[in-house]
């Protein structure tokens, strides 16, 4: 037998005394009835044997079906798997320049209790007028995305804790009538890290009415053993903010003037009125909306 070595596989080749023997063999096979094709012996053939790294052999017809190239997987799965960034390094440049108060992982949802406010073109005249009153003393401000009046810290939740959550709130505040308030003092304020300053207008009318519902969304809060509201908080509607602390630029004489743009605004005292017919919950992408009772109507005997 002679065996070569071409391309890392060992072929083998059949020596003159084994063709002999095979012969013969064939020979006998063929008296016996056995067709060319049939007895044609398996050392015959040209045989490529390659070994894996445990020396074990392998065949050229494993060899090559391992050899093939996989099929590509669906970009679906892929997506699945993909590698993503690492959730500790924060690009404030994605969002304005603003810093998380907590750290983002993945299954928490930020969540917050809000009563909504939906504006009206008067009412963004007076922002945009405000907006001039900032940039004329050299400061600029980011309009608020949304319009609405805190009534929650924003406290993180589990992915599986935000229906029991829902329905806790759904419960705590359907005894609770609507409401109006007003808002007419201008206020400037900061985040707890003072890497953030609001402008915004503080609700006179209707405070007590508010603390009412705050006692409500904090028993929800205690429940799932999160951070109550502040003691002694000030209702207020963000209008406008800035990253960093702004506050001894817009508490002088630009606050003042901000405060004359709101009492002479449309030739007149002006009131920002928010009819409170609705709470909502934002935990990350989802809102809930919490409809408030309507009072009840005059009893015609008094």
């Amino acid at each position: 037998m002679i065996r070569v070595l071409r391309c890392g596989m060992l072929v083998s080749y059949s020596s003159s005394s084994e063709d002999d023997e095979e012969n013969e063999d064939r020979d006998k096979r063929k008296h016996k009835g056995f067709k060319n094709d049939d007895c044609a012996p398996a050392c015959k053939k040209l045989r490529c044997v390659t070994t894996t790294r445990d020396g074990r052999p392998q065949t050229a017809e494993l060899h090559r079906a391992l050899a093939k190239p996989r099929l590509p997987l669906p970009g679906s799965v892929l997506e699945m798997f993909r590698e993503t960034e690492d959730p500790s390094v924060e690009d404030s440049s994605l969002h304005g320049g603003r810093v998380r108060s907590f750290q983002h992982e993945r299954g928490n949802w930020a969540t917050y209790v809000y009563l909504p406010y939906d504006p009206d073109e008067v009412f963004l005249e007076l922002v945009g007028a405000m907006m001039q009153v900032v940039s004329a003393h050299g400061l600029s401000l980011n309009w608020a995305e949304e319009f609405h009046v805190s009534l929650s810290q924003t406290v993180v939740l589990r992915h599986h804790w935000i229906q029991p959550f829902v329905l806790s709130l759904r419960t705590g505040l359907a005894s609770y009538p609507r409401m109006v308030c007003l808002a007419e003092k201008m206020k400037v304020y900061t985040n707890d890290a003072k890497t953030r300053t609001f402008l915004g207008v503080e609700i006179t009318t209707g405070h007590a009415q508010l603390l009412e519902v705050v006692r409500a969304v904090d028993q929800t809060m205690e429940e799932f053993s999160l951070d109550t509201f502040y003691k002694n908080p000030s209702f207020h509607m963000s209008l406008a903010w800035s990253v960093g602390n702004c506050v001894d630029q817009l508490s002088s004489k630009c606050l003042q003037e901000l405060q004359a743009t709101l009492d002479s605004h449309e030739d007149g005292s002006f009131l920002l009125r928010l009819a409170c017919e609705e709470l909502r919950c934002k935990s990350g992408n989802k809102v809930f909306t919490f409809p408030l009772r309507s009072p009840l109507p005059p009893d015609p005997s008094e």
